[in-house]
């Protein structure tokens, strides 16, 4: 068994400015790391992401993106339970997991955005940890959408 998901939306605003909305840290922080992103995400770039209702900036490590096509990273895997499940425990692990962000022009107009994370141990720690990644990355693209098409901050007061 291989431990991996893969969410999508598709978002009324051209590729490109859904590219930077992720790629751009200024941005990203409008609707998403919440407690700031320090570094554009670009080929072989260490950045941080911090989260208000997480406390404590952690490494994103960029490994490859191709303009308003894609974005790969890796963080560091977690065996646990989610941050974000009031009192439950998250134990990091000593490896990392592959986040793989597509995006692709659709032909009215919008854009398809893909998320996928894998490389996860088979073990029930982890497999409970991909299921919090999965809801926070189609968390993240709800959050994406209600951002670029209307302004919306969907984090806000979500989780604290």
């Amino acid at each position: 068994m291989e431990l991996k998901f893969r969410v999508a939306a598709r978002i009324a605003k051209p590729v490109h400015e859904v590219f930077e909305a992720v790629a751009d840290p200024k941005t990203l922080s409008e609707y998403f790391t919440t407690g700031g992103a320090d570094g554009r995400l670009e080929t072989g770039a260490t950045v941080t992401w911090d989260f208000a209702d997480f406390p404590g900036a952690f490494p994103v490590y960029v490994t490859e993106v191709v303009k308003d096509e894609k974005i790969v990273l890796e963080w560091q895997a977690s065996e646990g339970e989610p941050h974000n499940v009031e009192g439950a425990e998250q134990k990091d692990s000593d490896y990392r997991t592959k986040v793989t962000m597509r995006f692709k022009g659709l032909d009215d107009g919008r854009t398809l955005v893909e998320i996928a994370e894998e490389g996860w141990r088979e073990n029930q720690g982890a497999l409970s940890a991909s299921y919090g990644n999965c809801q926070g990355w189609a968390q993240m693209l709800c959050a994406l959408k209600a951002w670029t098409e209307h302004g919306i901050n969907l984090r806000e007061g979500m989780y604290i």
